[in-house]
């Protein structure tokens, strides 16, 4: 993770919670930045890159770490 990536710890929650935070962090961030989600509800994995599409924002990187996932999300 790069010093500044914008961390969102969503462990812990159910969906839609995760997204919804990506969501608040995607909004308050400037054009470009970087959010890494941490989340481990399975729905994440379906929720997450729907929601991304649906702004447009790109996912860099998706991966399984510690029995939930890491998504790093660019802001467009």
């Amino acid at each position: 993770m790069s010093p500044e990536d914008i961390l969102v710890d969503a462990r812990g929650h159910r969906c839609p919670v995760p997204t919804l935070r990506l969501r608040k962090a995607l909004e308050a961030a400037p054009g470009g930045a970087r959010v890494r989600l941490l989340a481990d509800d399975p729905m994440a994995r379906i929720d997450v890159p729907h929601f991304a599409a649906e702004v447009g924002a790109e996912i860099l990187v998706r991966d399984e770490i510690d029995g939930g996932f890491s998504f790093l999300v660019t802001k467009p």
